[in-house]
This record gives C-alpha cells, structure tokens and sequence, in this order.
C-alpha cells in the first residue's frame, strides 16, 4: 500500500548538506500498524512527512498503490492526500479562530465539489464523529477552551473526516499526561482494528512502539 524506494532527503545548511535520511528502504502493510523510533535527529519525522507527500525527497521513490507518490503534479498529490492520509501531529495545529466543528470540517469542505456530500450532510458526518471521540459536547468551543487531550482529539476527527485508508502520526502524545496519552493511544489502536486504519505511529517511545504490529528503528538516517 505504501512504499519507500531508496529515499534520500539532504537539506542545505549554509555550505554545508545535512544529510538527514540515507537510502530509506520500506513497505508498511495496509491496515496494518507501524511504529517509527529512534533518537532525536535520527529522521523519524522527515520520512513521515516524505511517506505522506509533504515533503519531497532529495532522490528515491514513495509509491502509494503502486503510483509514484512525486510523479503527480502539486494539485494532484494534495488532493490525494487530502482523501487519503489523515495527518495526528503533536503540536495539534488547530485553527484558533475556529470552533472544533470548524476545524473537523475543513478537510470536508474542500472534497465536497467532488461529490462528497452536501454542507448538512458533511456536518451531520462530523458531529456522528466527534460524538464517537467523545467530544459531543465541545462542538462549538475554540481551541483556547480545551484541554490538551480534547484538543488532540479534535485534530484526529480532523484527519478521519474524510475516511483516510491511513493514519500518519508524529508523536501524537508528546504534548500530553500519561492518562491522556493512553486514551488516544487507545483510540488510534482501536481505529486500526475496527475500521483496518493503517497506523503509522512516530515515537521515540519504545513501550509505545510495542503495541504496534511491527516497529523500523531509524538511527543516523538508516534503518537498523
């Protein structure tokens, strides 16, 4: 389903190249769950962005069903995104001007003049959502208003309002407690079982890493 070929990503830094991720060979499984760890700085972050289109690598290849992910023009590997890969930060990145079901409903918006439902329809598909996240009843709260945790559910009701085939998360619980930590944890788990949610999980947290089917170590930009 998805797939690294011998990816590269070199950054310039002055004079210097910083070469971050040194020929990257991968294959993550569908609806299967991968948990990425290793050390600060060994490029567990920029292969998730690389994986999920964000950011091009410097040589190699990302295929998604069998496509090459960067053969597609910018318009069309959004627009794949966008269906496709749901993104879980650790810093949220919520629209602070926006309510929670403003912020949820974004990514919807953008695909409904392709067919994906009316304005009514995408909020009704947001409120089932967020009543499944347990978030039912801050609707209509900014960000400023919620909790650490309720924000982080809010930014994953934003990455599965469109029915993602994938899950991408870069240390969803980095900015959270350990009980608040646990209970998304537990909702990303139990979205790759029930709904077959291919996970990848960015940690540098081994028993974090152990609950996942399979876990790459990344150090000084190889997989060991």
């Amino acid at each position: 389903m998805l797939k690294a070929e011998g990816v590269h990503k070199i950054y310039r830094d002055g004079k210097k190249d910083l070469h971050v991720l040194k020929g990257i060979d991968l294959e993550i499984e569908k609806a299967g769950s991968l948990a990425i760890v290793g050390p600060s700085g060994a490029g567990k972050s920029t292969l998730l962005h690389i994986l999920g289109g964000l950011d091009r690598p410097s040589s190699g290849k990302v295929f998604v069903d069998g496509s090459d992910l960067y053969t597609l023009t910018d318009s069309k590997r959004a627009g794949l995104r966008n269906k496709r890969i749901g993104f879980v930060f650790q810093f949220y990145h919520l629209l602070p001007e926006f309510t929670a079901l403003e912020n949820v409903m974004m990514p919807a918006l953008i695909t409904r003049d392709e067919g994906r439902g009316t304005k009514d329809e995408i909020r009704k598909r947001i409120k089932d959502l967020m009543t499944e996240l347990g978030l039912e009843d801050r609707l209509h709260h900014r960000p400023s208003a919620l909790s650490g945790g309720e924000q982080q559910r809010v930014a994953i009701g934003r990455s599965l309002i469109n029915s993602p085939d994938m899950l991408l998360c870069d240390e969803p619980t980095g900015n959270l407690d350990s009980e608040m930590g646990e209970e998304i944890l537990n909702l990303l788990f139990n979205l790759n079982k029930k709904n077959h949610t291919t996970v990848v999980i960015v940690t540098h947290d081994k028993e974090i890493a152990k609950r996942a089917d399979r876990i790459v170590e990344i150090r000084d930009g190889r997989i060991t």
